[in-house]
């Protein structure tokens, strides 16, 4: 089969991640990067720490200078611009400080992943980081999109059950990102969701998936929000969409390694591409 090429057609919306690499595949700016392409926009970078990660755990992590990542930024934002960014793995106080400054006029919506640990409990954020999280980068957020060991590590509210999500949005938007996300999926039963400013709520639930390949999961559903914002969906509708491609990303989850394998950020195309009828080359 001959691929005609295409004319040259208006670029998709640009999102820009903020974050560290896994050289796994299936977290950071790897994961945030298929998750944008996933949901139809532009991914660009902004690398801020390496990692040598594996489905076993993070071996190793060395965070870039804060002159590489103000000049990776400099560089995406002067000339091609962004309609959406998204930060996640920032690792010390002085690239949190330095992110929030950048981002302080950005103009587009900028989703927070306040990465705290790594799915295995791997620590990915220097404690005297902490303070700058809280009084320098959320109140710059659109939207945060802690899970519950986070919330807890940024406003001590600790969750046991479902009641308490409201307790931990409030405390949540108390340090000023506009919407807060509060990710339930640690607690026991179906996959429930907090998306709230304080004076709308949406709950969001999924059938909780057996599948232990969960790798990636937060960096994923920020990175979609991100995309989805860029695409100019409302927060609910971001939110929404997002959730609906991790859910479908965790139920496709595989085993890579000898440990937790990613989700499955390409979900959605396998499983079009196998109800597409077969053509002739």
């Amino acid at each position: 089969m001959q691929i005609s090429p295409q004319s040259p057609s208006q670029a998709p919306p640009r999102v820009l991640t903020i974050a560290g690499s896994d050289s796994g595949g299936g977290a950071g700016i790897q994961a945030d990067l298929k998750a944008m392409l996933a949901m139809g926009a532009h991914g660009m970078s902004v690398l801020t720490a390496v990692t040598a990660q594996n489905s076993l755990g993070v071996q190793g992590a060395w965070e870039l200078p804060a002159e590489a990542v103000r000049a990776q930024f400099r560089s995406v934002v002067d000339d091609i611009g962004v309609q959406a960014v998204k930060t996640g793995m920032l690792a010390s106080a002085e690239l949190v400080e330095t992110v929030a400054e950048l981002l302080a006029d950005i103009g587009a919506p900028v989703v927070v992943d306040p990465v705290g640990v790594s799915k295995h409990g791997d620590s990915l954020l220097a404690p005297s980081a902490l303070t700058h999280v809280r009084t320098k980068l959320l109140p710059l957020a659109t939207v945060a999109t802690p899970n519950l060991d986070e919330v807890a590590q940024l406003t001590d509210v600790r969750v046991r059950g479902e009641a308490d999500l409201r307790r931990a949005a409030d405390a949540v938007l108390e340090l000023g990102p506009r919407w807060a996300l509060i990710k339930g999926g640690h607690l026991d039963g179906d996959a429930v969701d907090l998306l709230t400013d304080g004076a709308e709520e949406h709950w969001l639930r999924s059938v909780r998936h057996d599948n232990r390949h969960t790798h990636g999961t937060g960096c994923t559903l920020a990175g979609a929000v991100a995309a989805q914002l860029a695409r100019g969906r409302t927060v609910p509708e971001a939110v929404t969409a997002a959730k609906e491609y991790v859910t479908g990303a965790i139920a496709g989850g595989f085993p890579l390694g000898g440990g937790i394998g990613p989700v499955d950020h390409a979900w959605q195309w396998r499983r079009d591409s196998a109800q597409r009828p077969a053509t002739q080359a």
